[in-house]
């Protein structure tokens, strides 16, 4: 639990801040929460035809940048002392939306919980990770069975007796949220730095525990984001606070024992779109201090022993240039798009660091994402084809690769928990759409795959009974986007068992944005939907790095409308190759690809018979040009700077969702969103639900839930989290008019 990463873009990290949400993936621990207040539950015993929707008031508010007028009547719906939210009717309003929500589920209940049951029925309760020893200890976490949260052990690596280093359990006992942040062992072994998140806010306060005597130390580092880096021998941390704005903007120096006000600043950022972030080298000998944004790095490293020296800058940041760097035998090994779109790896002598020599040059083929520094070798993670590969390469022969193959055409595979500098097995990990999670060991010297774990499912799986597909479909430009389709081989007795004639629903999930790419990986609760005869389907739309860096180039800034075609085209093809026909496609995404979602129904609403839309970025607009909120500076490298920039103000007009929404039919909407969401604010869902009630020409539902004690990831703990998947699929079901099916076989 020592070694920390630090050949990823640290700083990068933090300016990527419209995170996705899970929508489905195999842990499904980041869904939104289930709300019930006291009007709500009241509600629930009028029927659901008495009760109106909630009709947000209009107020005249308007603004203007370069000579554009655009008239905002609920405007005050963001109540302007965020992020606290006191504003009695703006929580009025937000309850009555819950309840509506609440009095229309209500019938759904029963269907939610045979869902939730059988989505739990898939999990191993009394599950737990596969150990890895790190230095003199192996480490792992457990659930329990029927706990929400993990605890986390060691045991000494010669032998003994198990050690219990945190109790998510009790750590979250009598309060309505709870997220661990980081964890770090020192060093030598004997502490413990922690963060917890106990209201959704992602403000993180940090504690230090002494494994030697289990007790806590009075040391506490209140309102930080990132990590915890031990350094000095031990007897400091290096943390990166929060500014009021929730904006990382300095690495300071805490000494164990001192009083907090006598930390010591290491770096401090001018740049209000830059954030700051900090990390250990291989070899754990110096201390990487990054900072960046969305599309510009820069980076210092300072002796690890001696934190407070004055600190080596790597290379000066040039705009558009993005590196990140690690350290080993005294040589700088550096990651960078300076020379190639898809990166390139060089190194670099200390003492003229910013010399850098190609050791892997860029390819148009090869889209290089990471690398890892080892004893005897080096690793290079990428993707060809848009599918992961990890290869192994030796410091005399570097341009050697020596790839691992692995057994299906279509995966996800990457390096999972490796602590060590000197590993003769990597551990890797390993899914597909038809595989589950799997843990492997890779033998270095033999080539050899181990498994060591396959992800249970308790309540019966058969990868036969289930195929999966990646087509091509074509964009309305000629370009080529990929599709994932996983189904059941079975799926058309399914369909005519359930009365429905035709190719049957399809589900389509994307995200489309800050080049994060959609792996095709595997998921217990999509099963859920597959069993009932849906093909389930995973558009990697541009804006995601998924076939190369220039795939994510080309759905940002002026061309982020490339994101909203792809995703509706890609429903359009499937639609013309018989998966699925018009009104059958339901569609999900949370966050930027909320966003997506906003986009997509406002220009092929005919396309979907149902929509999820997770704390969606729908007020783009009015969020980039508010730069008092805490992420607008460091998104307008994605989006575009209205303030200063008409043509970019222009753009954005022309497709943010809440903007465009018009007097149309559209398709019925499940909303959700947090009250204490720093990424997506809870006003943004507001709005958009307010606004769409009064100008959409459909009855078609539209319900929206706001999580009260949460924020951008929802609600914590891993049963209460598939309650809201198990509710989220019951909206759909039931929209689909397929709420009384109770699965396959």
């Amino acid at each position: 639990m020592t070694r920390q990463p630090s050949t990823f873009a640290l700083a990068a990290a933090l300016a990527a801040t419209i995170f996705p949400l899970a929508a489905t993936t195999a842990a499904n621990n980041e869904e939104p929460t289930r709300v019930t207040t006291s009007s709500a539950a009241a509600a629930v015993q009028t029927p659901a035809a008495d009760i109106k929707p909630p009709v947000a008031a209009k107020r005249p508010h308007s603004y203007t940048y370069h000579g554009i007028t655009i008239s905002d009547p609920y405007d005050w719906l963001y109540d302007k002392s965020y992020p606290v939210v006191d504003d009695q009717e703006v929580l009025d309003h937000l309850k009555a939306e819950n309840a509506f929500f609440e009095a229309h589920m209500a019938a759904q209940g029963p269907l939610t919980e045979a869902l939730f049951t059988e989505m739990r029925a898939r999990i191993k309760e009394d599950d737990s990770t596969v150990p890895q020893k790190d230095g003199d200890w192996i480490y792992w976490s457990e659930f329990e069975e029927g706990a929400q949260y993990r605890k986390h052990w060691r045991k000494p690596a010669a032998g003994g007796e198990p050690q219990l280093l945190i109790d998510e359990n009790v750590l979250a006992e009598g309060i309505e949220y709870f997220r661990l942040g980081a964890a770090s062992v020192s060093q030598n072994g004997r502490f413990l730095a922690f963060s917890t998140d106990t209201n959704g806010s992602e403000r993180y306060t940090a504690r230090i525990k002494d494994l030697e005597t289990g007790e806590l130390l009075p040391d506490e580092l209140a309102n930080l984001r990132g990590g915890l880096t031990w350094v000095a021998g031990d007897t400091a941390l290096v943390y990166g606070p929060a500014t009021e704005e929730w904006r990382t903007l300095e690495a300071k120096l805490h000494v164990i024992g001192t009083p907090v006000e006598q930390d010591v600043t290491l770096y401090k950022e001018e740049d209000q779109s830059f954030g700051v972030g900090t990390g250990l080298t291989a070899q754990e000998d110096w201390l990487i201090i990054a900072t960046g944004d969305n599309e510009t790095s820069e980076v210092r490293i300072v002796p690890a022993a001696n934190p407070t020296a004055e600190p080596i800058l790597v290379k000066a940041r040039q705009k558009g240039v993005e590196y990140s760097v690690d350290i080993r035998d005294g040589e700088l090994w550096v990651l960078t798009n300076d020379a190639h779109i898809n990166f390139r790896l060089a190194k670099a002598p200390l003492r003229n660091p910013d010399a850098w020599e190609t050791v892997l040059t860029g390819s148009d083929e090869f889209y290089l994402t990471d690398f890892d520094l080892y004893k005897d070798f080096f690793v290079t993670e990428g993707r060809r084809n848009g599918l992961d590969q990890i290869e192994l390469r030796t410091y005399d022969a570097p341009t050697v690769a020596k790839p691992i193959a692995f057994p299906e055409a279509s995966y996800t595979a990457g390096l999972s928990n490796n602590p060590e500098y000197a590993m003769s097995k990597l551990r890797l990990a390993y899914q597909s759409m038809v595989t589950p999670s799997t843990v492997y060991d890779y033998d270095v010297a033999s080539g050899g795959l181990e498994q060591l774990k396959q992800q249970e499912i308790p309540s019966g799986y058969d990868a036969t009974q289930y195929v999966t597909e990646r087509v091509t479909v074509e964009a309305r430009d000629g370009t080529m986007v990929p599709v994932s389709v996983v189904m059941r081989k079975d799926r058309a007795e399914i369909l005519k068992a359930a009365g429905i004639e035709g190719p049957g629903p399809l589900h389509l999930y994307a995200y489309g944005a800050y080049g994060y790419a959609i792996p095709p990986g595997f998921s217990t609760t999509r099963l859920s939907l597959v069993d009932r005869g849906f093909a389930y389907a995973i558009a990697h739309i541009r804006g995601g790095d998924d076939l190369g860096r220039r795939w994510y180039l080309q759905g940002k800034l002026f061309e982020r409308a490339n994101t909203f075609n792809d995703f509706v085209d890609a429903g359009r093809g499937l639609i013309a190759q018989g998966y699925t026909a018009e009104g059958m496609v339901t569609a999900s995404g949370g966050s930027a690809g909320g966003e997506l979602m906003g986009a997509i129904i406002n220009q092929d609403p005919a396309q979907y018979g149902a929509i999820v839309a997770h704390v969606p970025f729908v007020d783009v607009l009015g969020t980039m040009l508010n730069e008092k909120l805490p992420l607008t500076p460091g998104e307008w490298q994605e989006w575009g700077n209205p303030i200063t920039d008409k043509a970019a103000f222009a753009y954005i007009l022309s497709y943010s969702p809440y903007d465009q929404v018009a007097a149309r039919d559209y398709p019925p909407m499940l909303v959700t969103a947090g009250l204490n969401d720093p990424r997506v604010t809870y006003w943004e869902p507001a709005k958009w639900v307010a606004k769409l009630r009064e100008v959409k020409t459909d009855d078609n539902l539209l319900l929206m839930k706001t999580n009260m004690g949460a924020g951008h990831g929802g609600q914590s703990g891993r049963w209460n989290s598939l309650k809201e998947t198990a509710e989220e699929f019951a909206f759909i079901l039931w929209q689909m008019g397929m709420a009384g099916e109770t699965g396959a076989e």
